[in-house]
């Protein structure tokens, strides 16, 4: 793409606030779901779509810088929350053996320097109602 003629902007996005509760739900049963002590820096959905509206109505830019919500945070935690918030009780058990392997741990998904920062917090989004349901937490059944 870089090499090509057509202008182009590409924004790399930080995980939005609603990953833990996601990633959960994919292994989640019977109450019980495993999940990477991932460190992440979460968006919220609405801050992403303020930057690329911005951004859309600029000049192309190529790579642009990353963007992130203000805090870090451990994913385990964050679901945790998540979950307590909506009034479920889902026991988290951490492991690196499920799709995010130990290669993820430390601030490799934190956003390098120079990043866009934006402000709503994990504890302002998870403070709002929640968005309808946009995406499944797990994969629909096939067989009903």
């Amino acid at each position: 793409m870089s090499a090509g003629s057509v202008p182009w902007t590409i924004v790399p996005v930080a995980q939005f606030h609603d990953f833990a509760e996601m990633a959960a739900g994919w292994t989640e049963q019977d109450g019980v779901a495993t999940i990477a002590p991932l460190l992440v820096q979460p968006i919220a959905p609405a801050d992403v779509a303020d930057v690329l509206a911005e951004i859309a109505v600029g000049e192309p830019r190529g790579r642009y810088a990353d963007v992130a919500g203000p805090e870090p945070q451990d994913l385990v935690d964050m679901a945790r929350r998540t979950f307590a918030a909506r009034g479920r009780t889902v026991k988290l058990v951490p492991t690196w053996s499920g799709l995010f392997g130990a290669s993820m741990a430390g601030d490799v998904l934190l956003p390098g320097e120079g990043s866009r920062i934006t402000p709503t917090t994990f504890d302002e989004w998870r403070g709002r109602p929640p968005p309808p349901e946009s995406h499944p937490t797990r994969a629909p059944d096939r067989n009903p």
